[in-house]
């Protein structure tokens, strides 16, 4: 026992802050025949004390340019003793497909965290490499701790009298935000939608957390320009302006008009007055909750169960199929719900989670069901805890017969249509598929999933098996995001589900993964219920 005063040796988990980290790449290879390359980066973090590698995040998609500045961050753990390996992979979008592995690979570099926070400026640029006989340019990090800062920051803008850039018609306007550096550069932190064929443009509102705009520093200048956008990526300068925090939350009671100035205009130009005018509509400020926030508001969780039962799986009773389960070891489906149910039912007060299968055969009469009960009961379809729902699994593996097809939508649909009698943000629903990756009714299913993107309820998606699960990713979650200029489709706020695969992360990152996009998307959907 140590002396009295003595320090005992730390047994916790070592102190850290939250590091934003920001991605620009310069003179990228051109892999486009027609056009210049689309690039994305892919983060990619060393599991400490082994040799593997884990894929982190994703930034998003940008057409045309070999000098991309991406506005979507990494923000991740520091820990000032741990070194903390990162990858950067750096790929050619070209496939629909969410396997980076089917894009063309432009580079990667390695750094270690603790390097890019102990760089000048916490600014480090590293060559991009893995090309052989090419030169493949460059990556840029910036580092920034962030503040606690917990606001989120909602405002709408126009303006007027833009110049015109379009030679057959008027501008594409569009807005970039940068947050100011003590060095005095410019980090990007949001981009607007670009408003087609006008000079007075009316952007929709965005919500932006106000660290990522100032990072709690109200009086940081944050410059805005505005630019006319092109096809090919060369998009044209019409002007810019700046502000503050402190400055922009003053629209709360007034409007605030700022002049887009040229510089180089104003040098050329004695007459030169502006190149246009932005109006800030509305800014409003709130605070942002987390998912322990909600819970212990009294937020209650609503699990659903839904087990594919197609004979795609392969007959129960042979140890080829997902259903099979040997005397020492469960059966694919069972280990996938316990690594998820286990977690979940912690926050679902009642215990009782209701537990469908589809695609099977049920007694009497051998119709083909998509939704029936695993308990067999129509009126009360709820298992006791996970224990429960294994229980009810493995009896209607005796009960029914497996067939198909592997439709969705039914279920989602169930699920949808409960979530919708309580919007208010006290009930929160989740819907766990777990499936062998075979779908049938895929458009059915994403009607069902844009409907259910508006209520309360998130689906997780896991599948087992060695099937491809790309059919799965309604869309993708980075190479079919809406891109700069394209005006065709209004992404919601939030995005309701999640795929994983079991048994293709080690040890508990299905289901960790899995959960934290339920915590991120069950906080947007709340956070949205509490504004309406």
């Amino acid at each position: 026992m140590a002396a009295p005063g003595a320090l005992e040796p730390a047994t916790g988990s070592v102190p850290g802050t939250k590091v934003e980290l920001t991605v620009s790449c310069r003179n990228l290879l051109d892999m486009d025949t027609f056009s210049k390359s689309d690039p994305v980066v892919v983060l990619f973090v060393q599991v400490s004390g082994s040799s593997e590698w884990k894929e982190f995040g994703r930034t998003e998609v940008i057409d045309n340019t070999l000098n991309p500045d991406f506005v979507r961050k990494f923000v991740l753990d520091y820990y000032f003793e741990e070194k903390q390996n990162l990858r950067f992979d750096v790929y050619n979008v070209d496939s629909k497909s969410c396997s980076a592995l089917k894009q063309d690979f432009l580079g990667q570099a390695f750094v270690a965290l603790g390097e890019v926070i102990g760089s000048q400026r916490g600014r480090l640029e590293r060559p991009l490499t893995g090309v052989p006989g090419k030169r493949c340019g460059t990556i840029l990090l910036l580092a920034e701790e962030l503040s606690n800062c917990r606001d989120i920051v909602t405002m709408q803008l126009c303006a007027n009298k833009l110049d015109k850039k379009d030679f057959f018609g008027k501008s594409d306007p569009f807005l970039v935000f940068y947050r100011s550096n003590e060095d005095g550069t410019f980090t990007i932190c949001h981009k607007t939608e670009v408003v087609k064929n006008t000079l007075n443009p009316v952007w929709q509102p965005f919500t932006i957390p106000v660290r990522a705009l100032c990072n709690g520093d109200y009086d940081r200048t944050v410059k805005i320009d505005v630019y006319d956008w092109d096809r090919d990526g060369s998009h044209d300068f019409i002007g810019e302006f700046a502000t503050s925090y402190r400055e922009l939350s003053r629209a709360q009671s007034q409007f605030t008009v700022y002049e887009v100035l040229n510089p180089r205009k104003k040098c050329k130009k004695k007459k030169y007055v502006n190149s246009g005018t932005v109006t800030l509509l509305s800014f409003s400020v709130e605070s942002e909750f987390t998912f322990v926030d909600y819970i212990r508001g009294g937020t209650q969780l609503n699990f659903t169960v839904a087990i594919d039962f197609t004979a795609s799986n392969g007959l129960p009773s042979q140890p080829t199929s997902l259903h099979y389960a040997s005397p020492y070891q469960l059966s694919a489906y069972a280990l996938a719900l316990k690594a998820v149910g286990e977690i979940i039912q912690d926050y679902d007060s009642d215990k009782l989670f209701p537990a469908y299968g589809f695609g099977a055969k049920v007694p009497p009469d051998g119709k083909i069901s998509h939704q029936f009960p695993l308990n067999n009961n129509m009126e009360n379809p709820s298992c006791v805890g996970i224990e429960g729902v294994l229980e009810s699994y493995l009896q209607s593996l005796r009960t029914v017969q497996l067939y198909g097809p592997t439709n969705f939508a039914p279920v989602i649909n169930q699920v949808a249509g409960t979530a919708a009698q309580v919007t208010d943000g006290s009930q929160y629903h989740v819907l766990l598929i777990i499936t062998d990756g075979v779908i049938s009714d895929m458009l059915q299913t994403k009607e069902a999933i844009v409907t259910a993107s508006s209520l309360p309820m998130s689906i997780i998606i896991v599948g087992v098996g060695p099937a491809e699960f790309e059919g799965l990713v309604f869309p993708s979650p980075v190479f079919t995001l809406p891109r700069l200029g394209d005006t065709s489709c209004h992404p919601q706020p939030w995005r309701s589900w999640t795929v994983m695969r079991y048994g293709c992360l080690p040890g508990d990152d299905m289901p960790r993964g899995t959960l934290y996009s339920l915590c991120h998307f069950g906080i947007m959907w709340t956070t949205q219920a509490t504004r309406c």
